[in-house]
């Protein structure tokens, strides 16, 4: 597939097509902040302090799993962005055009808020703690930066992790050259989230979701250390798509010295 940056209204982006990925994105994007998010209230329930005792653990499940069932109910439609660091990379990387980008992280955007309503709705307005006791009250729903984490810090540790989500969405679900492997992508991408969440969840929760903070953060009128969640995510899901798409991807017929597993062409 050809590298493409559309910066014009074309049909592909009124094409029904394309509002059939805009409502899978939004119902998608709704059904992983409700579990993410859900989790971290639950588990605050049963143990008042959120990740201790095997609270990350359990946290980093639930993400791995809701999001890669988030992301295999929206491959055939969306490709399974349901993260506005995805949807860039993949606009850095000329895979979709400007306007999709802009519609999908309008629905990205609005099933989070959804999710968030829905969440606070159904446990009654339940606040819960926040990671391993390092803050000292209760709070509304909506990630934080740990005491004791430098903002600049959480924005390094967002890139780092986005990086890694978005390198292995490309590696495993927009590489032309992926193969079989394009299969069970959604696994894979479920599994670098939960290992992510284990690194970087008792530090400032590990969104790399703009998404996943955004809907939280604003029915639980959370916005300290927002833009943590959207600076990191959003340069580390444009630096994976420009590495990945320009550095590793060819766009000339190779001549490999061995076989590889999976077609020749895109």
């Amino acid at each position: 597939m050809p590298r493409r940056y559309a910066f014009r209204w074309t049909e592909d982006d009124v094409h029904h097509d394309t509002m059939r990925a805009f409502l899978s994105e939004f119902i998608a994007t709704a059904i992983f902040v409700f579990a993410a998010e859900g989790s971290l209230l639950s588990i605050a329930k049963l143990n008042k302090d959120t990740l201790i005792n095997g609270g990350l653990v359990v946290d980093a499940l639930a993400n791995a799993l809701a999001f890669a069932v988030a992301v295999s109910v929206t491959s055939n439609f969306s490709g399974g962005h349901v993260n506005p660091a995805i949807t860039l990379g993949a606009l850095a990387g000329g895979r979709i055009s400007v306007y999709r980008a802009i519609l999908y992280w309008l629905a990205q955007l609005l099933g989070s808020i959804l999710a968030a309503v829905l969440l606070w709705i159904s446990t009654g307005g339940m606040v819960s703690r926040n990671t391993l006791s390092i803050f000292t009250k209760t709070r509304p729903l909506g990630l934080a930066v740990a005491v004791g984490v430098g903002r600049a810090n959480a924005v390094v540790l967002e890139m780092v992790l986005t990086f890694g989500l978005v390198y292995t969405v490309y590696a495993t679900g927009l590489d032309p050259k992926r193969g079989s492997i394009g299969t069970i992508a959604p696994l894979l991408i479920g599994f670098i989230v939960g290992a992510n969440v284990l690194v970087g969840g008792s530090f400032d929760g590990a969104a790399m979701n703009p998404a996943r903070a955004f809907g939280p953060a604003l029915v639980g009128w959370r916005w300290r250390h927002h833009w943590v969640y959207w600076i990191g995510p959003m340069l580390g899901g444009a630096l994976a798509g420009l590495v990945y798409e320009f550095l590793l991807i060819t766009t000339e017929p190779s001549h490999p010295r061995h076989q590889h597993i999976g077609p020749e062409d895109y």
